[in-house]
């Protein structure tokens, strides 16, 4: 048995999530209206291939989160909100800062008070996307001392970068710190403008709901990818900007030393995740992480994608680094599986075999990395 829902809002539905949700909710008999402004950025100049959207089963309004007018309108008659809306990638929040917050913080905020000032609501449930960037740079342990104590390090300084000091150390012993799973109750320390906006969503989901009566449930997504992600924008989507240069056969440069790692999680595992919180049956009122619980270097990842086009690795460490990237994260994913019965199961190999079909029958879109490297470089946001 799941829980009743009758009309569901996805705001940025149009979106990569977005997509692959709105898939698993009309095959589960649902009732879907998608909020999305269909940004140049993700979506081109003119949006193409989004002819989905008008299949007859879809209500879709052309709107923003930051309009007012646009959110009354969608959530009208609205039973569950599945907020997706907000602007993402590390590097140009840390210089686009008042766009982020409108749209992460301010956007949430106003739909909170549409609703906190509707006597008239239906909605009885959010839930949230969030992102693995609150935590940080995570969490470690130091085997040398006491591997029973977890530690949780300051982000990394640009003085630290500069001098290629990528590792976290033991603040007793001074040997390398090792990093371990992520759980929900590790502290917040987000090290970038993006994951401070995404924390704020946080609250304000998790202290308007609990006032309101309304159930929440709060995902915080790893690095999420597969078909249908946005192969127009440089500054997130490191297999989507990865993808482009092994089409053209450049080089793929890595960052760093090449062995920082993320927690790499196919879209439609989150799209099944997000499906499990809306129908399920009962109060949740949770945050859980959303990831496979597997660390993959970069270096590795840009490997089995080379391998997955057959194209020959041309991978080149830079020792570049970005303000604001974390050296490693990967989730605990316990929560998850305990409290919604739901774990992601495509692994890597499927994934990325998934992936690189879908991109093989796509347009080859213009490598703009550099021109997104060069406007960090210019801010000194990047080294």
């Amino acid at each position: 048995m799941t829980f009743k829902v009758g009309k569901i809002l996805i705001t940025g539905g149009a979106g990569f999530i977005g997509f692959h949700l709105t898939q698993a909710l009309l095959a589960a008999g649902q009732s879907v209206r998608i909020l999305d402004p269909l940004s140049p950025q993700v979506h081109g100049s003119v949006p193409v291939g989004l002819e989905w959207l008008h299949n007859g089963q879809i209500e879709f309004i052309r709107g923003s989160v930051t309009s007012e007018p646009d959110l009354r309108a969608a959530l009208k008659e609205v039973d569950v909100v599945v907020h997706l809306a907000a602007e993402t990638g590390t590097g140009q929040s840390m210089y686009e800062i008042k766009r982020y917050n409108d749209v992460n913080v301010g956007g949430t905020a106003l739909l909170l008070d549409i609703l906190a000032n509707d006597s008239t609501r239906a909605v009885k449930r959010i839930v949230l996307a969030s992102s693995r960037s609150i935590y940080g740079e995570g969490a470690y342990v130091c085997q040398n001392c006491a591997d029973e104590i977890r530690q949780f390090p300051d982000c990394r300084s640009a003085k630290q970068l500069a001098a290629h000091q990528w590792e976290h150390v033991c603040t007793a012993c001074g040997t390398c710190l090792t990093p371990v799973p992520t759980r929900e109750t590790d502290p917040a320390r987000p090290a970038s403008i993006y994951a401070a906006t995404k924390y704020a969503q946080e609250d304000l989901v998790r202290i308007a709901s609990t006032s309101l009566g309304i159930d929440y449930a709060i995902l915080r997504l790893q690095n999420v990818y597969g078909e249908g992600q946005s192969l127009n924008n440089p500054y997130t989507g490191i297999l989507s900007i990865f993808s482009t240069r092994v089409r053209r056969g450049q080089v793929l440069p890595i960052f760093e030393d090449g062995l920082e790692t993320r927690d790499f999680v196919h879209v439609r595992d989150v799209a099944n995740a997000f499906l499990a919180a809306v129908l399920f049956d009962g109060a949740v009122n949770q945050t859980m992480n959303v990831g496979m619980g597997v660390k993959t270097t970069v270096t590795e990842i840009a490997g089995h994608l080379s391998d997955a086009f057959g194209a020959t690795h041309k991978l080149k460490t830079t020792s570049e680094y970005r303000l604001g990237d974390i050296r490693h994260n990967f989730a605990d994913n316990a929560r998850l599986k305990n409290i919604l019965g739901f774990e992601p199961c495509i692994d890597l190999a499927e994934g990325m075999r998934l992936f690189a079909a879908w991109v093989g029958t796509q347009d080859v879109p213009d490598d703009r990395l550099d021109f997104a490297n060069a406007e960090l470089k210019a801010r000194k946001l990047m080294g």
